[in-house]
């Protein structure tokens, strides 16, 4: 007799985790980041056999297909996402558990992961770098990752305890997290060359005949999306990134804002034009988030101090 997928899947219960099963789950991580098992060859520094081994060895664990693997490349299953995503919950609070016994030593050591949202290092306000640089003078022990990402991606993370410390622009609060400002963005509105705005003069040029243009904005809740319901101005083409942004402005077909630090370089090469900059404008306030609960560890402590250092703020 046959058994069906889902009575086979009720009786695969994965009992006790073992350090084996926290090696797999880390292989299996790295496969899915890094794109398929060759790409994750020179990241888990294994050959690409013993990484396929790992990545069936776990499917047997769990009794699962994890990932489909052949001429059409690599992709999730449907329950191959949704181990993954719990993998990165259990991973995540490994981590911290291995950082309060470091606490409890009075040791800094183990894995920090902060999270940026994109284009902040070109902000002469940021001072990120110096952030890094003081940080690893003072915990050379820490293995420092760095993950640039959207606002509700790096919330989330923070929340959930896959990443230490965001670095985001401030636009909403949530009663999970603890915030502290950092520096401030200037956004401006921008236009590529072969716009009808390009070169034009903006004298007369309002917010409201700013609608007859095709407008490009981010696609979550962000200062940038808030402004543009703010203004009424209807989103012809969504990015989820400065850089996908810059890539529409570019094209000549659409308005958008972008930081100026970033534009500034497109500015320079006769590619982008600020629109009327002293008008069609606003300003982002960065924030450092951490969560609230549990309560942060040593190394968290000390990025945030570091921050708040180097931005001037003690």
């Amino acid at each position: 007799m046959k058994v069906s997928e889902t009575s086979r899947k009720s009786r695969a219960l994965l009992g006790q985790l073992s350090d084996m099963d926290l090696r797999l789950l880390r292989v299996f991580k790295s496969v899915v980041e890094c794109g398929g098992m060759t790409a994750a060859e020179l990241e888990l520094n294994i050959g690409t056999s013993t990484v396929s081994r790992h990545v069936k060895d776990l499917e047997t664990r769990l009794s699962l297909v994890l990932c489909r693997r052949g001429r059409a490349g690599f992709a999730l299953t449907p329950d191959g996402k949704l181990v993954y995503e719990a993998t990165l919950r259990l991973l995540a609070s490994v981590d911290a558990f291995r950082a309060s016994v470091d606490d409890i030593h009075m040791r800094l050591g183990g894995q920090f992961d902060l999270a940026l949202f994109d284009k902040t290092a070109s902000n002469p306000q940021a001072r990120i770098p110096e952030t890094i640089a003081q940080f690893r003078t003072q915990a050379p022990e820490v293995e420092l990752h760095v993950h640039i990402a959207s606002i509700n991606e790096i919330e989330r993370g923070v929340i959930d305890g896959r990443f230490n410390v965001g670095i985001i622009p401030e636009h909403r609060r949530s009663q999970s997290l603890a915030y502290s400002p950092l520096f401030d963005e200037q956004m401006h509105l921008y236009c590529g060359r072969g716009h009808p705005l390009f070169g034009a003069s903006a004298a007369g040029l309002t917010w409201a005949k700013l609608r007859a243009h095709a407008f490009a904005g981010l696609g979550y809740h962000s200062p940038n999306m808030a402004l543009s319901h703010r203004a009424k101005l209807p989103r012809a083409a969504t990015g989820f990134d400065q850089e996908a942004i810059a890539m529409l402005v570019l094209s000549g077909k659409y308005l958008g804002f972008l930081p100026d630090h970033y534009a500034e370089s497109f500015e320079q090469r006769g590619l982008l034009q600020a629109v009327d900059p002293k008008r069609f404008h606003y300003t982002c306030r960065f924030v450092s988030i951490v969560r609230r609960s549990p309560a942060p560890s040593r190394a968290t402590a000390l990025f945030a101090q570091c921050l708040e250092q180097t931005h001037g703020l003690r």
